[in-house]
């Protein structure tokens, strides 16, 4: 049986209402703001990439979740391929609005895409912010315990310290509240399914495999990224690397 405080809560979002929307107020931006001066670090575009050939169909046969990586780092051209499955814009429309590589309620795209490094040829260890706009990185945090920080939060996960990289999407709420209102935080945990599946598909297409995260500490884990848990929060994450032999159990 669902707990009443649950499903007291699932009303509460049940209903559109009067949206910001609806009041004529400005849409948020597309993407957070970032310093101009900022060094970037540009990704290469999937279109002069040689990907490997991929068949979708036996791609999700063997799908499997992977806790267990190779000590083997991921190249940077795979990583892009990988934040261009999850989050790449194809398309800037008028409204304006993102076209991307993953269905989104309304076109409203209201993720970030925090990365951890551990493993990326090409980069240091720490926290990056992929740029979708731009398809680049932005050094995010560069704390030395930060691995270690994001390791507790997730309640002592291995695989988030022996991983290449994890991914931790963070909603933007206003983003999608500002067109569907309390429902559309609703959207947010939809939205979320279908960033990580084309994660684990597009990862499965390069040899490496993936395992997504829910179970963290929110009262950790977002001050930790430097995110207040109210407007911005974690609402997934996962850890990727290359495929290694299973350990004996």
């Amino acid at each position: 049986m669902i707990p009443e405080a649950v499903l007291t809560a699932l009303r509460l979002t049940q209903a559109v209402g009067e949206t910001a929307q609806h009041q004529g107020l400005p849409q948020p931006p597309l993407e957070w703001p970032y310093d101009p001066q900022a060094t970037l670090i540009p990704l290469p575009s999937i279109n002069d990439l040689n990907l490997p050939a991929a068949d979708l169909w036996q791609i999700m046969a063997q799908r499997r979740t992977l806790r267990h990586y190779a000590e083997q780092p991921l190249t940077l051209e795979e990583l892009a391929v990988l934040l261009w499955a999850t989050q790449g814009v194809r398309q800037v429309t008028k409204r304006p609005a993102t076209l991307r590589t993953v269905p989104s309620a309304g076109a409203r795209h209201a993720f970030e895409t925090l990365l951890l490094v551990n493993r990326v040829t090409g980069l240091g260890k720490g926290i990056y912010r992929y740029l979708a706009l731009r398809h680049a990185l932005l050094p995010y945090e560069t704390e030395p315990e930060i691995a270690q920080r994001l390791y507790r939060a997730c309640y002592e996960q291995d695989h988030i310290l022996t991983s290449a990289v994890t991914f931790f999407w963070v909603a933007v709420a206003e983003r999608m509240t500002w067109r569907y209102g309390a429902r559309g935080l609703r959207y947010l945990f939809l939205d979320a399914g279908h960033v990580c599946q084309n994660l684990y598909l597009a990862a499965e297409g390069l040899g490496c495999g993936v395992c997504a995260i829910g179970a963290f500490d929110d009262d950790a884990l977002n001050p930790a990224l430097n995110l207040d848990g109210n407007t911005a929060f974690v609402v997934y994450g996962a850890t990727v690397g290359k495929r290694a032999p299973r350990p004996p159990e």
